[in-house]
């Protein structure tokens, strides 16, 4: 069992491997489809142009996920007397992601990617370059994730939505294990071979 805590230095990424499992500590960010695609286009091919409440935001999420961690979750949040807290907050599936999320790891030098189901070829890649892991946490434990967030520290681009938002959230010992390293190896795409040849020799039976 592997220890982290954020913010994450390249040689703590490198000792990593597939199959290993981590706690995490510390304050991490969660981002789904609108994040990703608002930073996409707005910082990296600037294909729309940044209002001051942008990069205000963005300078402000730079500074958190630089040998940082994001977190693809849509959290159910409930606000009490004006403090929010997370009641659930479960993995979201990564795949969505796939378009970005190398591209967004690299403007933002991103050590960790959470979520569940792995991700593809492009942020494997980018993985090895940055250097960074996907780290993959239990789909169906929302509940008991959520006992790992200790505080709402800040919300952004609450315009989005609750589960779309920026939530930046001070975690501690959240389970997660290393599923796709920084040397090239993804326990995804290797399960997904294998399931391939088993499925290959039933059709021949």
């Amino acid at each position: 069992m592997y220890k982290l805590t954020v913010p994450i230095e390249d040689d703590e990424i490198r000792a990593l491997k597939v199959g290993d499992s981590i706690l995490l500590n510390g304050v991490i960010l969660t981002g789904r489809d609108a994040v990703h695609k608002w930073l996409l286009d707005t910082f990296v091919i600037k294909t729309r142009e940044a209002t001051p409440s942008d990069v205000q935001v963005f300078q402000q999420v730079k500074a958190l996920l630089m040998k940082g961690v994001i977190y693809h979750c849509g959290p159910i949040v409930s606000n009490d007397d004006n403090q929010y807290r997370f009641v659930a907050a479960g993995p979201t599936t990564s795949i969505r992601e796939e378009p970005y999320q190398a591209d967004v790891m690299k403007l933002l030098n991103i050590k960790a990617v959470i979520g569940k189901g792995g991700m593809g070829e492009k942020t494997l890649a980018a993985c090895k370059e940055v250097p960074a892991v996907y780290l993959h946490a239990v789909g169906g434990a929302a509940a008991v994730i959520a006992k790992a967030v200790k505080k709402v520290l800040a919300v952004h681009k609450l315009e989005f939505g609750i589960p779309e938002a920026i939530w930046v959230i001070e975690v501690e010992d959240f389970p997660a294990v290393v599923t796709m390293d920084a040397h090239g190896n993804s326990l995804h795409a290797d399960v997904e071979a294998r399931s391939k040849e088993v499925l290959g020799r039933l059709l021949t039976l």
